[in-house]
């Protein structure tokens, strides 16, 4: 276990608005552009400089996941990095990798799924000294055939489904401004009930990120 360094008594300022969707009756379209949207209004507008490079490697980190560039996403990850995945009290083994190593496995087998058409629809961000919060809706495109592997009914194998619940994430950070964990907290179960939530190709955004 790493000792834990002695935290600065920090800034915490956060960025809270309503969101754009609520769970019950959100349009089934899924932006991956909207995951980093707060982070780049937060940033227009932040003068910290050290809560700046907080913002701007979650930033990076967000988009060369949606990028699949795990090369560039390992890049923003401390090398003590440990994440960590919680539905209610429990935690997620098989969601928590520990070290560089396995979370470039955990990637390359999160894009095998082909589970990675996604977004975080934040509606509040927080950031200090040693962490940024984001928190809003998941929602991820989930491949028929991956839910059948799951032992979900979908009729069809080819077609997408909608994953929808409640996330927050933290994001701590080092002190060389590397991210040292990505714990997610989820609320509900998104994959309840996905059968009945098939997309139409036209739900699914594409990225657009040129850097």
């Amino acid at each position: 276990m790493q000792p834990q360094r002695p935290r600065q008594r920090g800034i915490v300022r956060a960025v809270a608005t309503r969101p754009e969707h609520t769970l019950e009756g959100a349009a089934m379209k899924i932006d991956p552009n909207k995951t980093w949207k707060r982070v780049e209004e937060r940033l227009a507008v932040e003068t910290d400089p050290l809560l700046v490079r907080n913002l701007q490697v979650v930033l990076e980190h967000m988009r060369a996941e949606a990028k699949l560039d795990i090369a560039g996403l390992l890049d923003t990850l401390s090398e003590d990095v440990h994440y960590h995945a919680y539905t209610g009290r429990d935690l997620i083994p098989e969601l928590c990798p520990k070290g560089k190593p396995a979370v470039q496995k955990f990637y390359r087998d999160f894009v095998a799924s082909g589970a990675h058409k996604l977004e975080l629809d934040v509606d509040r961000l927080v950031v200090d000294r040693d962490c940024v919060l984001t928190e809003g809706v998941m929602r991820m495109a989930y491949p028929g055939k991956t839910l059948q592997s799951m032992g979900k009914a979908v009729d069809d194998p080819n077609a997408y489904y909608l994953y929808e619940a409640r996330m927050a994430v933290l994001w701590p950070i080092d002190e060389n401004g590397k991210i040292l964990a990505e714990d997610t907290y989820t609320g509900g179960d998104g994959l309840d009930g996905i059968e009945n939530r098939k997309l139409d190709p036209t739900d699914i955004g594409e990225v657009n990120v040129t850097a």
